[in-house]
């Protein structure tokens, strides 16, 4: 297709592609502009879906006189059309904007795991939502609503948070009709429906409802009708996509608050107050601006903590694993614990690699190995990868991995890079190489910029999605050659996180989409040839088990998988992938947030501060 940007014709290529959303396909224009291209109703993320064909063919009909309407007198922060582009007859297709680089979506400060590993501080978080208070305020004194406000539409650069989708925003005769389900006003949705469906307006109300949710999940790591909902009475119980609906909180008697999350009590009671009244008791209105100007977060010498009380909320001295006790759970099967490693930092990675542990860590200014050799000195960098490759640890950032071992450190040009135990896998120029006995070696073909994999040791598996390209591939972990035929489930919508879990026999793929306002988490399960074993899909919230896509670990065909309610095993069983058993006794030592290990010694639970062996009877 031919587009046009002021009447001078360009080409889209696949290769510059840079961002895929429900509606449209981002690309970079190499001019310090990007190209935002909604997706026409033949686009085959689109086929055997005709409501969404229909929806496209309407949001490009609509186009036509919105973004010539467009507001100007909108602040800094928002992203806005700048250049429309048009098919040679002037029908519009998109538009170019600036290209805010080495960005990350507000949702990631709702990761404790991302925040932990990065040294993200609360009042880091405070001063980002002061900035994105004042952004609001402005947008609606320019009489515009946001409507569609949510986590993945909000691009944090250093201290700032820029507003992106602009053309989704409502103005004038334009509404705005999308809506994403976390963040909706629940005041404007039917309450009789089983998921919040918007079936009026957006207003500035509903703007500041959606800017308290994502407040509260960026400090709390829980939105507001997050934990699991156990009413005493069945009669009750209502599925927990209407629980915005009905107003049930993580203030709810009968909702259980999730172990990863910070307690709630660390906030100020007026802030809490205010949660409070938004969510159960529909207050709405403008954001009290000064309940962010008085935030002053203290962190506790003892437990670590950070909080907004004169004293600590929650400390109590802190109880030390010994080195060797036994409980008995639930259950009533004995578990041995055993406490391998503690520390005052934070752990970054784990690999259990020819059954030997080890870790990468950074404490007091220094990133360590299990032997306590210090790699390097410095701060958490976000825009840092780090692989444990044996005694050796790979360093990756825009584009270079270095290898630190005993030896001279080893510098390779990498776009991506893994490792497992006997070999480095990365990408570069195209092209997807491995160590070799001379040197390195070709695998296969991929397109650049656009790859994601992932190794065990036997096989890999990786995808790559741009434009109106998609595929899904494996590979073996010592011979050449790529398998590109295989047949995962589409993966529909605006991708927000993937993983993929190994061992020998089979490997777990998971994503976790945008898809129509909702957040959607996948599994498929694959052979090393590529056969789909099965797939499941669930809801955010549905499947306890498929929360955290990165804390499981495979071994033959089992996925072990941690819970707030002790560690599960799933696997594929007469072609469904479900929970075969579960280990209660372990409730005590893991949570959803940690990350598992299955060895031959026992299970090691990961948290971030600490390294567990659980011995199972």
């Amino acid at each position: 297709m031919d587009i046009y940007l002021n009447q001078k014709r360009i080409k889209v290529n696949p290769k510059n592609a840079i961002g895929k959303g429900g509606e449209a396909d981002i690309y970079d224009l190499k001019n310090g502009k990007v190209l935002k291209l909604f997706k026409s109703a033949d686009h085959p993320d689109y086929q055997l879906l005709p409501q969404e064909q229909l929806a496209a063919k309407a949001r490009i009909t609509l186009h036509q006189q919105k973004l010539p309407a467009f507001p100007q007198n909108l602040p800094a922060r928002v992203i806005k059309p700048e250049t429309l582009a048009t098919d040679k007859q002037g029908m519009i297709l998109g538009y170019a904007m600036p290209f805010l680089q080495n960005t990350v979506p507000l949702l990631k400060y709702s990761d404790r795991n991302y925040r932990q590993t990065n040294g993200i501080s609360q009042q880091f978080i405070t001063e980002l939502f002061r900035d994105l208070h004042e952004s609001v305020l402005k947008v609606h004194q320019a009489n515009v609503t946001i409507g569609d406000f949510n986590d993945l539409n909000l691009l944090v650069s250093q201290n700032q948070v820029h507003l992106i989708d602009a053309d989704s925003f409502q103005f004038g005769q334009f509404p705005c009709q999308l809506f994403t389900a976390r963040f909706v006003d629940p005041i404007l949705c039917d309450r009789q429906a089983n998921q919040p469906i918007l079936n009026s307006p957006h207003n500035s109300n509903s703007d500041w409802y959606a800017f308290t949710v994502m407040l509260m999940q960026s400090l709390l790591y829980v939105d507001p009708y997050g934990g699991v909902y156990k009413p005493k009475s069945q009669t009750a119980q209502i599925p927990h996509s209407a629980r915005p609906l009905q107003r049930i909180t993580i203030f709810h008697p009968d909702v259980r608050y999730p172990k990863p999350a910070i307690p709630y009590k660390v906030l100020s009671d007026d802030l809490l107050h205010h949660f409070h009244n938004c969510f159960e008791k529909d207050w709405r209105g403008d954001f009290p601006k000064p309940l962010l100007q008085s935030m002053r977060w203290t962190r506790c010498n003892q437990c670590g903590i950070e909080h907004l009380r004169n004293t600590c909320p929650i400390c109590t001295p802190l109880i030390a694993f010994p080195s060797s006790t036994s409980g008995r759970g639930a259950g009533g099967e004995g578990c041995k614990v055993l406490q391998i490693f503690h520390t005052e930092g934070v752990i970054l990675q784990v690999a259990l690699q020819n059954n030997s542990l080890n870790y990468l860590y950074h404490v007091n200014h220094e990133f360590k190995r299990e032997d306590n050799t210090v790699l390097l000195s410095g701060e958490l960098d976000a825009h840092i990868q780090f692989a444990i490759f044996g005694k050796s640890t790979i360093v990756a950032k825009q584009g270079k991995a270095l290898t630190l071992s005993q030896g001279q450190p080893q510098a390779i040009a990498a776009d991506l890079i893994r490792a497992n135990s006997f070999s480095r896998y990365w990408i570069d120029n195209g092209q997807l190489l491995r160590d070799g006995k001379l040197g390195n070696e070709y695998i296969g073909d991929i397109l650049e910029g656009q790859t994601q994999f992932w190794v065990g040791e036997a096989f890999g598996f990786g995808f790559y999605r741009a434009g109106a390209i998609s595929v899904a591939f494996t590979f073996d972990a010592k011979r050449s050659g790529i398998g590109d035929r295989v047949k995962i489930p589409p993966i529909q919508g605006e991708l927000i996180d993937a993983n993929c879990l190994f061992s020998n026999d089979i490997c777990w793929f998971f994503t976790i989409t945008q898809e129509q306002g909702n957040i959607i988490h996948r599994v498929s399960v694959l052979r090393p040839t590529g056969e789909l074993v099965a797939t499941i899909t669930a809801p955010k919230g549905d499947l306890a088990w498929l929360t955290n896509i990165h804390g499981g670990s495979a071994i033959a065909n089992w996925l072990f998988v941690p819970t707030d309610e002790g560690i599960a095993r799933v696997e594929v069983n007469n072609g469904q992938i479900m929970i075969t058993k579960t280990f209660p006794e372990t409730e005590p030592y893991v949570d959803s947030g940690c990350s598992l290990i299955v060895g031959s010694q026992g299970i090691y639970v990961i948290h971030s501060q600490k390294i567990l062996q659980l011995q199972l009877a």
